[in-house]
């Protein structure tokens, strides 16, 4: 069962909704069992195609309800309005030719998601509130913040899937992020890039290498995976369901 629901951000777009997707698995009204939850950027476009901003979905309700697992997923819609997406799903302000300046508003988006939408979620449902079963994943500037929120927020988050990570914005930084962090036990990464999308952006496959790198020195559990024919859309993000859910340990 799917929950479509309106929710605001008034620290971003004040009192303007954006839509709320909680998925919750077939046999939740049993009230039998509470469950790990796993919360995902760009909302939208991770349940059905007539709501994703290109007209296909990662379509992830196919995916859960043949494999069922035993998992909760709260996604959140992006502002559209003119950068905002970006702005919000980036921690470092930068500068892209045809983009300008990209003011960074990703710890603002983290600190709600953290402070505000965790709780409600936790308080409304039944849900494994601790780390070890709070999860969170993304594509492109939604890995980017993937990456950002296992490290600046791993006392929340235990695992994280960053799919086409957006790594070309600010290698150093990151690289700087994660050797500052005192990763907990545990920590799981996955981030993966599409061999064609690489084909034409050798900025992230170096971002990639030094990214990875740095997970490693600090004893995080990474998985990095080129994706032969992979390209930079939901198809292919689609495809990488059941890879990273594997390889995250979030089903066997």
């Amino acid at each position: 069962m799917i929950i479509k629901d309106n929710i605001t951000i008034p620290q971003l777009s004040g009192e303007k909704t954006r839509r709320l997707y909680i998925y919750l698995p077939p046999d939740y009204d049993e009230g039998r069992e509470r469950y790990p939850v796993m919360y995902m950027f760009d909302g939208h476009n991770v349940f059905f195609d007539e709501d994703a901003t290109y007209g296909r979905s990662w379509r992830m309700k196919d995916y859960l309800e043949k494999e069922n697992p035993a998992l909760m997923i709260v996604a959140v819609e992006c502002n559209h309005e003119g950068n905002s997406r970006l702005c919000e799903y980036t921690p470092w302000s930068f500068r892209e030719k045809g983009l300008g300046t990209i003011k960074a508003l990703g710890d603002v988006y983290m600190d709600w998601l953290t402070r505000v939408l965790k709780p409600m979620i936790d308080k409304d449902f039944r849900t494994m509130p601790e780390r070890a079963h709070t999860y969170i994943c993304g594509s492109s500037m939604g890995g980017l913040m993937s990456v950002y929120a296992i490290a600046q927020y791993n006392n929340v988050f235990s695992k994280a899937a960053a799919l086409s990570p957006s790594l070309w914005c600010a290698p150093e930084k990151i690289v700087q992020m994660i050797h500052n962090t005192a990763f907990q036990k545990e920590t799981q990464i996955y981030m993966d890039y599409g061999s064609e999308e690489l084909s034409y952006n050798k900025k992230s496959a170096n971002a990639l290498r030094r990214v990875t790198g740095a997970f490693l020195d600090e004893g995080v559990y990474v998985c990095t995976r080129i994706v032969p024919g992979g390209q930079h859309n939901e198809a292919t993000w689609e495809r990488q369901i059941p890879v990273f859910m594997l390889c995250l340990g979030i089903v066997s």
